[in-house]
């Protein structure tokens, strides 16, 4: 990893740095890059001007690591809301959550109880949520709930990272089970003995991972190439072509604000790609490792900061 990852990745856990960006405007115009908007409405909006060109979305609430039963509530609560929004809409948009967000640090059965909830207003609405997947120290939780929920639900999936050494083996315990798998490199600072530290080690992992996830993919259990590396796409689009699996049996997730051009002309050519819309004002974290991802990013705060 290099020493500039490293030090951002760091920083995305730093309360004082968050504190300090959040009332910052040349912050706020470099993340407008990423997000539509801190608001839910924002985000709907953005989903229904995706669907009009095409594009699916998945919206997800920023924030993690909540630590009491309340606010856990309140985030529950509030993505139900949003999934009524969804369908009153009729947008072809799923959401995306994240266990500590739901309160998996104070209540891990509370947590699960509101996966459940989610999932069957998710199912009721025609559109599927997403488990997102955080720390390597929370895999073990986060695939437990899943597959408790996965049990009685289909329309569920979630997501592994490819730079974790033990993804492989996750992988086969999902797909054992006629999983949904959302396969992304992983943004997360770890030690060298959990994920691997070289970028081409990860894209090894990813390429031979993806593989066997669309040899398992069917229109009943959809894998999901989250990845804005077009090598990387277009290796696989050939693989599934080659291979006879359905169109719409595996999509491509990409960010909301990053290769939008690209995003349309897969679109264009029958992939099913849906866009990651995040909202909220918790996105401190979450932009230092988009940041963490591409040394472009960066480039392109610093010149928000030359031109504030």
């Amino acid at each position: 990893m290099s020493l500039a990852r490293a030090a951002l990745l760091r920083a995305s856990r730093s309360a004082w740095l968050a504190e300090q960006f959040r009332d910052r405007e040349f912050a706020r115009r470099a993340v407008r890059r990423f997000m539509p908007g801190e608001n839910v409405g924002a985000a709907i909006g953005a989903a229904a001007s995706l669907a009009a060109s095409g594009l699916g979305s998945v919206l997800t609430a920023l924030g993690e690591r909540v630590n009491t039963r309340a606010d856990a509530e309140a985030v529950r609560t509030h993505y139900l809301e949003v999934l009524d929004f969804i369908h009153a809409q009729g947008l072809p948009t799923h959401l995306s959550v994240k266990l500590t967000h739901l309160g998996l640090d104070v209540d891990p059965a509370f947590c699960a109880e509101s996966v459940e909830a989610l999932v069957e207003r998710s199912a009721a609405s025609g559109t599927m949520l997403w488990i997102d997947m955080e720390e390597s120290h929370y895999v073990d939780a986060t695939l437990g709930i899943y597959h408790r929920v996965q049990a009685k639900h289909s329309r569920v999936g979630v997501c592994l990272q490819a730079y974790l050494r033990r993804t492989p083996a996750d992988l086969d315990s999902v797909l054992a089970t006629g999983g949904s798998v959302r396969l992304v490199k992983g943004a997360y600072r770890e030690a060298e003995a959990v994920a691997f530290g070289r970028k081409a080690e990860t894209d090894n992992a990813y390429l031979t991972l993806a593989n066997r996830m669309l040899r398992a993919a069917t229109r009943d259990r959809v894998q999901v190439l989250g990845t804005h590396d077009l090598a990387l796409v277009n290796h696989l689009r050939r693989h599934a072509v080659t291979a006879a699996i359905p169109d719409d049996a595996w999509e491509v997730h990409m960010l909301y604000g990053i290769r939008a051009r690209e995003q349309r002309a897969l679109a264009a050519n029958g992939v099913t790609v849906r866009v990651l819309i995040s909202y909220g004002t918790h996105w401190f974290p979450w932009y230092v490792r988009r940041l963490a991802e591409r040394p472009a990013n960066m480039w392109f705060l610093l010149r928000s900061l030359v031109g504030s």
